[in-house]
């Protein structure tokens, strides 16, 4: 083989195993597969309910006015009508989930992770057994 074929064959190599690797490195379940932007940049944002979903059924417009921010040192509010709460937010488990916790320390949830980008966090949370799963875009 000429020395140029050989160069040529080892670059498609090279291409291929990257290629394989960045689909093993997907951190969730819906991507993204690579970003720019680290994780806590991406959810420090504010974000409003595209989409809600209670064991599988439809509950988005229950929600229509829900907004969580989420902020680059740790906090975390949430409005929805009449309803608003304050607290802190960290990644835990391999940046996988969110911990939130009320400011009174006495309240938390964990979010699980489906997706997060820049404009759309996907997440899921269980209360009394049934599965919340949350699909927020950026406001």
């Amino acid at each position: 083989m000429k020395n140029s074929t050989k160069i040529a064959v080892l670059l498609i190599l090279i291409v291929v195993l990257v290629l394989f690797s960045m689909q093993s490195c997907q951190k969730y379940q819906d991507g993204p597969m690579l970003s720019l932007r680290t994780r806590t940049e991406r959810v420090a944002n504010q974000w409003v309910v595209d989409n809600y979903k209670i064991n599988g059924s439809d509950y988005t417009s229950l929600l229509s006015s829900y907004n969580e921010t989420f902020s680059k040192n740790g906090a975390y509010a949430y409005s929805w009508s009449l309803f608003s709460g304050a607290g802190t937010w960290k990644f835990q488990h391999n940046d996988m989930e969110i911990l939130l916790t009320g400011n009174d320390n006495q309240s938390s949830r964990t979010l699980f992770i489906l997706k997060l980008e820049e404009k759309s966090f996907w997440y899921y949370y269980t209360k009394d057994g049934d599965r919340h799963e949350c699909n927020m875009i950026q406001k």
